[in-house]
C-alpha cells in the first residue's frame, strides 16, 4: 500500500488525469514541477511559484548537499521550512548531477566517489546516504533512489551494466527508506532506448514495490523522436495505478508528447533558464524576446494569462530589460514562462477530462511548429 493515493479521475487514450494526494496537498496530474535546484526556483519568491499554480516543486540533492550542506537544512528546520514551500517536495537523489557536474573518482558497487564542482572536495554517495539527505535531513515528500543513468548514445552493454546497477541500488534505497506514513520513494527505470532493457528494469523495479515510477535516462541527447519512440513503450511498461515521472523533461512539445504516451509527471530547468537568457515561451512556441522586431511591440506576452507577468508587461519593455540586463527582464520572463508551463498543464488536464486531448495535441504541435523561431522537435 503506497503512502499517497493516486486517483486517476479521467483517462483519453493514454493520457490520463487525476491527483496525487499527500500530506502538503494533492498533485494534479498532468504536473510539471518548477526546478528549485538551491533552495530555489531560480530568479522568484515562493509566493510567485504558487501564484502560477504549481502544486510541487523540486529540489537538488547534489546542490544542497555540497551548499548550504543538508546537515545544516536539517538544523534549520528542513527545506521547506527553510525556503517557505508549504507544499509538496520531491528531490532527486543526486546521481545525474554527480555523473554531469562532479569530477568522478570511482563507481563502484557500494558508491559512487566525486569531487565537487565546487572546491574539489570529496565526496561518497551512496543510495544509503542519498536517502538520508532526502528524506531525513532535506525532508522532501516524494524520495528518489539513486540511479546511474548514461548519455547517449550507449552500448547495449554500458546500458545494461547500468540498468543492473540502478536496480540494484532501487533495492538498497527502498531497504534504507523503510515504511513511512508522509513521505514516498520512487523508483527509475533505465535502459538507455533498448526496449528489451527498459522491460526487464521496470519489471525488477515492480518486485522491489515503489510508490511510483520515473523514466530516468531521457533527455541526455537523444533527441525529442527518439525520445517519443522510447516513451512509445517504456511508459506503459510501469504500473498504471501508480504515478509514472518523466525526469528532466522538457520542452513544451516534450510535455504534450509525454501526456499522450501515459505520463504524468515532468520536471526541467527550461522555464527558468530560458527565461534568464531572454526567451519567453508562448502558445505560438518561442520567442527571442532580444530580436529587435519586438523594441516598439506593446502587447503582453499573453493578454489572457492571470500572470502579471505575462499580461501586465509590454514585449517592448521586456526587451529593453533584457537588452539592457536588467535582473527584472529574468524576473519578469521566468515567471511568465513557469506560468505558461502551467497553463499548458491544465490545459492538458482539462482535455483530458473532457476526452477531447487528441485534438489539444494535435492544434498545440501545429501552432507550435507554425512559429518561424520554433525551436526544432
Amino acid at each position: 500500500m503506497s503512502a499517497f493515493p493516486f486517483d486517476i479521475a479521467a483517462t483519453d487514450g493514454a493520457a490520463r488525469t487525476g491527483a496525487l494526494k499527500t500530506p502538503r496537498g494533492d498533485i494534479r496530474t498532468p504536473a510539471f514541477m518548477p526546478v528549485g535546484t538551491a533552495g530555489t526556483v531560480k530568479a522568484l519568491m515562493v509566493d510567485q511559484v504558487r501564484q502560477t499554480g504549481a502544486d510541487i516543486i523540486l529540489g537538488n540533492t547534489y546542490h544542497l548537499m555540497l551548499r548550504p550542506g543538508a546537515e545544516r537544512v536539517a538544523r534549520l528546520g528542513g527545506l521547506h521550512r527553510f525556503m517557505r514551500w508549504t507544499g509538496p517536495i520531491l528531490t532527486d537523489s543526486g546521481g545525474f548531477q554527480v555523473m554531469s557536474l562532479g569530477q568522478i573518482s570511482k563507481v563502484t558497487e557500494e558508491a559512487v566517489t566525486f569531487q565537487s564542482h565546487l572546491d574539489g572536495s570529496r565526496h561518497v554517495l551512496s543510495p544509503e546516504r542519498s536517502i538520508e539527505i532526502q528524506a531525513d535531513l532535506l525532508g522532501s515528500d516524494i524520495v528518489m533512489q539513486l540511479d546511474q543513468c548514461v548519455s547517449w548514445p550507449a552500448t547495449h552493454e554500458a546500458a545494461k551494466t547500468a540498468m543492473d546497477l540502478s536496480i540494484r541500488w532501487g533495492a538498497r534505497s527502498k531497504t534504507a527508506f523503510g515504511t513511512r506514513d508522509a513521505q514516498a520513494v520512487f523508483g527509475i527505470q533505465q535502459g538507455s532506448t533498448f526496449e528489451a532493457l527498459r522491460r526487464e528494469s521496470a519489471e525488477r523495479l515492480q518486485e522491489i514495490g515503489f510508490d511510483g515510477y520515473a523514466i530516468g535516462g531521457l533527455a541526455v541527447g537523444e533527441g525529442h523522436q527518439a525520445m517519443c519512440d522510447t516513451l512509445d513503450f517504456a511508459a506503459a511498461m510501469l504500473p498504471k495505478d501508480r504515478p509514472r515521472y518523466l525526469m528532466g523533461v522538457g520542452k513544451p512539445i516534450d510535455l504534450v508528447e509525454g501526456v499522450a504516451r501515459g505520463v504524468d509527471m515532468f520536471d526541467c530547468v527550461l522555464p527558468t533558464r530560458s527565461g534568464r537568457h531572454g526567451q519567453a515561451w508562448t502558445w505560438d512556441g518561442p520567442l527571442n524576446i532580444k530580436n529587435a522586431r519586438f523594441a516598439e511591440d506593446e502587447t503582453p506576452l499573453d493578454a489572457l494569462s492571470d500572470c502579471p507577468a505575462s499580461r501586465d508587461y509590454s514585449k517592448a519593455y521586456l526587451h529593453h530589460l533584457i537588452r539592457s540586463g536588467e535582473i527584472l527582464g529574468q524576473v519578469l520572463l521566468s515567471w511568465h514562462n513557469i506560468a505558461f508551463f502551467q497553463a499548458l498543464m491544465e490545459g492538458m488536464r482539462t482535455a483530458i477530462a473532457e476526452h477531447r486531448f487528441e485534438a489539444f495535441r494535435r492544434d498545440f504541435r501545429a501552432r507550435h511548429l507554425r512559429s518561424g523561431e520554433a525551436a526544432e522537435v
